[in-house]
């Protein structure tokens, strides 16, 4: 046996070890991922999407995803400021904008996230009542985004906004509000009614007034409304002849017989 071969029995199972250790040291970091990495438990730097190369035994890995995150508020019981039971459930979108901090200062981020909105939501429409929770939901949740993102600005997370997706009232307030919309439907209704009753009698007063200082007002009006009649054969029509009329034919009679 030569020395070649003596020396290749000797390092083999050395050159082996290494390429075993360094293929198991290849990492690929994902396009909207950031890698945190720890070197025997301490954070040692950020590792941006691509190949990468860690120590394996002494390197550990998290992976964080960078992109928007959108997690569900569970509902809510709330009880509003005029002691009206709603159940409210809404949604978060954020995002990592720090991998590092969000790994190392908090256990979990979204499970903080989630929670904190939960109690933002809590405190948010309990101290309002229920017209209020009902008519400004963007209000509220503008107000639980300013909470939430106040609590988390030192976790490397950036919230992007808060939705607020359905508020449920027991069954028997529904129906109430309900008939109270109707009857303020109707109310509106016989406003507009009257309103419209009142213009009508305006503009018939007016057009009396106009016909009383014009003789022959009455008679063209008179005129117009048989003309639109039409020729149907059926219609009947009964006409008031004015008292002056019949004047008009007593002085042509009287004229007559003088004659």
């Amino acid at each position: 046996m030569g020395l070649f071969e003596i020396l290749l029995v000797l390092f083999f199972p050395a050159i082996i070890f290494f390429g075993i250790l360094l293929l198991a040291g290849i990492r690929i970091i994902n396009q909207w991922e950031t890698g945190v990495r720890f070197r025997l438990g301490r954070y040692k730097d950020t590792l941006e999407p691509g190949l990468r190369f860690i120590i394996p035994i002494l390197d550990g890995i998290k992976r964080v995803d960078m992109r928007l995150l959108t997690i569900d508020i569970p509902r809510q019981q709330v009880i509003t400021k005029d002691n009206v039971p709603v159940t409210i459930n809404g949604v978060v979108y954020f995002k990592v904008v720090d991998a590092a901090t969000a790994i190392i200062k908090v256990q979990d981020y979204i499970y903080a996230v989630s929670q904190y909105a939960q109690t933002a939501l809590r405190d948010v429409a309990g101290g309002m009542t229920l017209d209020q929770v009902l008519g400004e939901r963007e209000n509220i949740g503008k107000d639980i985004e300013k909470i939430v993102e106040e609590a988390s600005k030192n976790w490397g997370i950036e919230i992007t906004d808060i939705k607020l997706q359905d508020i449920d009232m027991p069954e028997d307030l529904k129906r109430l509000m309900s008939r109270q919309a109707s009857s303020e439907r109707e109310k509106r209704a016989t406003i507009i009614k009257a309103e419209g009753d009142k213009m009508a009698a305006e503009n018939l007063a007016k057009a009396a007034e106009t016909m009383m200082k014009s003789p022959g007002a009455m008679q063209l009006r008179t005129l117009q409304t048989i003309d639109g009649l039409g020729p149907t054969a059926s219609n009947t029509v009964v006409l008031a002849v004015p008292v002056d009329m019949f004047e008009l034919i007593r002085n042509i009679s009287g004229a007559i017989k003088k004659k």
